[in-house]
């Protein structure tokens, strides 16, 4: 391929004003004489000529304007260069008025208001000119440069606010797809042209402009819309049957380097309601604590463990520990991060939290300065089944990660909790009750700065409803929901680790954390929703099947009991919860015969244990456990 040489350099650039600079200089005079001046006229102008093209020049490039891509030039650059402009031209006036009369060279120094105005709107007016110019030529080169599609898709934008003026600019360089126009339902918008798109009507027209222009598809070119919008622009475009696309969050395209055109199909968090959390928000306040620090994260191979990796990769911590006892998940995380980080500080660790000897070892060699504790077993009906491991895991478990962490000098320690441990209607949350429970007794009674951080359910983590409900529309079939009336928490993984990040931040003295989930969604309307989005009909394409709630199952979860209440922190979004005066001390004696009987295997026993400990825990004995409980 042949170089095609550098037109715009800075050399030229400076040319090229200084030219403009000279002619404008030497049109003001024309015009303001109306044709050659006198002669006393034109000694000032050639006086005044190379020290008015030098000090534009200097001014420009001191102000950085030369630093300004001409094919890029936008608001911000013309701004920048009628500043720059004003500089001189004042200097100019000031001289002008000041300057008095009685001292020598006042003929030639006086120059004429008129002169100075035009050659100031002159020079301003070309050098925009010339990088306007550039920038068309720019965009008529990519145009030219397309390969040319015979029948690009038609796409109908809707949303003229900054977002969709900027993907409608970018996909002028899209041969394969044609912008027809902007819907907005801001009125007085309507029939205006903004980025060379006309505005064809409000929301309510969207049916008859689908059809009017032969639209191929609908993309929501709105940074946030709401919920509300979403469903109501993808119930239309469903009965006119014309797909759909949103463009990418903020947080994607600015972690994630997304451009505004990778257009992508609505997704469940879109619908759900909720806010976007960006996770960058809290970095003044977390950034410090975890800045070359060694960071212990047990669990790392689970949903909640491997984005906590993630996000404390960005504070530079001097070495994180990843522990998981499934080599699997632990190998595919240190992959990806170092695909994604080259020469990330991992330590990946296989080990078992049962394991006291492993463990000890591991903080003595690795001297974790913070940990991070999401290793549990969490599928409720699995533990109903088994709620021996469930004992022994969660439960002997963390008790083994908090008495070894109590023997080595750490700054902090998270507890990764849920909200099922609010009256506990299963083993699961049981056992998250009785770690809550821990961690408060051994920041109490042995100093371990060590907080617990309380929530619900997480869209797309393993083993969550979502993955399921997925699978079953795939093979196109049934649905399956427990109960119509069961609702949900429902937060992102990167929110609810971010505001994990901001509890460890806080909390040392044993405090319990939650997390703002927002308002509960019921799982039919989340199925429902879900069926949508795949472009079905729900009980028409996909059947919706009700199949009875599972053993230890609830129709709602509480993110706190009655006898305490919540307090805010200095982070939005993350509540306290405040101490029960009337709460009795850890039962140790009772949790360590709970403990005892799981290893026996004497699962009449646990249950019997996990009531004496008065934590409202019930055992459902009125609910088979099959085969069916645990596919739902």
């Amino acid at each position: 391929m042949i170089r095609r040489p550098r037109i715009y350099t800075r050399a030229n650039q400076l040319i090229i004003d200084g030219t403009i600079f000279a002619a404008a200089f030497a049109s003001a005079y024309l015009i303001r004489f109306e044709g050659m001046p006198r002669w006393d006229t034109t000694t000032q102008f050639l006086l005044w000529l190379p020290y008015l093209v030098a000090a534009r020049l200097y001014v420009n490039w001191k102000l950085g304007i030369y630093h300004f891509i001409w094919r890029y030039v936008s608001l911000p650059d013309v701004l920048a260069i009628a500043r720059s402009l004003s500089l001189v031209t004042a200097f100019l006036i000031a001289l002008r008025f000041l300057y008095p009369d009685h001292l020598a060279f006042s003929p030639w120094v006086h120059v004429p208001l008129g002169i100075i105005a035009l050659e100031y709107l002159l020079s301003l007016t070309g050098t925009l000119g010339a990088r306007v110019l550039r920038r068309k030529l720019y965009e008529r080169e990519q145009r030219l440069a397309l390969d040319p599609v015979a029948n690009p898709k038609r796409v109908l934008l809707y949303g003229a606010g900054t977002a969709g003026i900027l993907l409608a600019q970018e996909l002028k360089n899209h041969a394969d797809i044609e912008v027809v126009g902007f819907l907005d339902d801001d009125r007085n918008k309507v029939g205006s042209v903004i980025a060379e798109t006309r505005v064809l009507g409000t929301g309510d027209a969207l049916d008859q402009m689908v059809r009017r222009h032969d639209v191929e598809q609908v993309v929501i070119s709105i940074a946030s819309p709401g919920k509300e919008f979403l469903s109501r622009v993808m119930n239309l475009c469903k009965e006119i049957r014309v797909p759909v696309k949103i463009i990418p969050s903020l947080r994607e395209i600015f972690e994630q380097h997304a451009s505004i055109s990778q257009l992508q199909d609505v997704r469940l968090e879109d619908l759900l309601g909720r806010e976007h959390v960006e996770v960058t928000e809290h970095d003044s306040l977390v950034g410090p604590i975890y800045r070359g620090r060694r960071i212990l994260i047990t669990g790392a191979g689970g949903s909640i463990g491997s984005e906590l990796v993630r996000q404390l990769l960005r504070f530079e911590p001097e070495r994180v520990a990843i522990l998981d006892k499934d080599e699997n998940s632990i190998y595919e995380l240190e992959q990806e991060l170092l695909l994604r980080t080259p020469g990330a500080a991992l330590e990946p660790c296989i080990a078992d939290i049962r394991q006291e000897e492993r463990l000890t070892a591991l903080f003595r060699e690795f001297r974790p300065q913070i940990v991070f504790h999401a290793a549990a077993h969490k599928h409720v009906p699995l533990m109903e089944q088994n709620p021996c491991e469930a004992i022994l895991n969660n439960v002997a478990g963390t008790q083994i990660v908090l008495e070894v962490a109590s023997r080595h000098p750490l700054e902090r320690l998270v507890y990764i909790s849920s909200d099922k441990a609010v009256n506990p209607a299963n083993v699961m949350g049981a056992t998250k009750r009785i770690g809550e429970m821990m961690v408060e007794a051994y920041a109490r009674e042995k100093g371990l700065p060590a907080a617990s951080v309380r929530f619900g359910n997480v869209l797309g983590s393993r083993g969550s409803v979502i993955p399921l409900f997925q699978k079953q529309i795939a093979q196109g079939g049934p649905v399956t929901v427990t109960h119509p009336e069961v609702v949900r928490f429902f937060m992102t993984i990167p929110e609810a680790v971010d505001l994990v990040l901001c509890a460890g931040s806080l909390g040392r003295h044993g405090e319990i954390f939650v997390l703002d989930m927002g308002n509960p969604r019921k799982i039919l309307d989340l199925a429902n929703e879900m069926v949508m989005l795949a472009g079905l009909q729900p009980g028409k394409d996909v059947e919706i099947q009700i199949t009875g709630l599972r053993p230890g199952e609830k129709l709602y979860e509480e993110l706190v009991d009655t006898a305490r209440t919540l307090s805010p922190t200095e982070v939005d979004k993350l509540l306290m919860v405040a101490p029960d005066a009337h709460e009795r001390d850890y039962p140790a004696d009772q949790v360590e015969k709970l403990v005892g009987a799981a290893r026996e295997m004497d699962r009449a026993g646990v249950y019997d244990r996990l009531v004496e400990l008065k934590i409202g825990f019930q055992p459902r004995a009125d609910r088979p456990i099959t085969a069916s409980h645990l596919a739902l």
